[in-house]
């Protein structure tokens, strides 16, 4: 098809359907680990080792994520079959609450912390105000690999909420303030939660 910059800029700005449920509604919850791919096939594969995909977990056709999560990171991830609840979650406006535990390098004295909550400059503009508080480190599963940590710099947790969805946009908001983000686990979408879920397993929501 031959269209010009100013017909493709157009036909950019027409909402995509939406995908009506496929039968019976399905919702899983997954605890997707470290260095897994937030999808079912890995079409940019390269090399002799293929990567981990959402496939090499979850054998249930049919269903696509509600918004996304890094390879890089770990933790809750939405799937289901209906469209609506899919754009509903992945969509900001409906400002659908992620809480996220966040292992940063360095120790953020309470002046950091507001810097967050009042909202900080990234290069796509101003974040809304986020929830952020200290926390203990939580009783979680091993990483693989380990982070690296340096001997003689400690690491901090935090517990940090947001209703935005930019790309990466917890990893750059701690790195504004200055202290990058060494593992990033997303604890809850909404009213769901990982609590209860192996990483690495599954739950399908009734």
């Amino acid at each position: 098809m031959n269209y010009t910059k100013e017909n493709t800029r157009h036909r950019a700005k027409r909402p995509q359907k939406v995908r009506p449920v496929d039968g019976e509604r399905k919702i899983i919850l997954f605890n997707k680990p470290f260095d897994v791919l937030c999808q079912f096939t890995d079409e940019k594969h390269q090399g002799s080792q293929p990567r981990q995909t959402l496939k090499d977990f979850i054998p249930i056709e049919n269903i696509y994520a509600a918004g996304r999560l890094d390879r890089d990171s770990e933790g809750l991830l939405l799937l289901t079959n209906d469209g609506k609840l899919q754009h509903t979650m992945a969509n900001p406006k409906k400002k659908t609450t992620k809480t996220y535990w966040v292992q940063v390098e360095g120790s953020p004295t309470e002046n950091d912390l507001v810097k967050l909550r009042t909202g900080v400059e990234l290069k796509d503009g101003m974040t809304l105000p986020a929830k952020v508080n200290l926390m203990e480190q939580p009783t979680i599963w091993p990483r693989v690999p380990p982070i690296r940590e340096r001997a003689n710099i400690p690491t901090t947790w935090l517990e940090i909420s947001i209703i935005e969805g930019r790309n990466r946009q917890v990893r750059r908001m701690t790195a504004y303030i200055g202290f990058p983000t060494l593992r990033l686990i997303r604890f809850s979408i909404g009213q769901w939660t990982i609590n209860n879920i192996d990483n690495g397993a599954y739950k399908i929501i009734e």
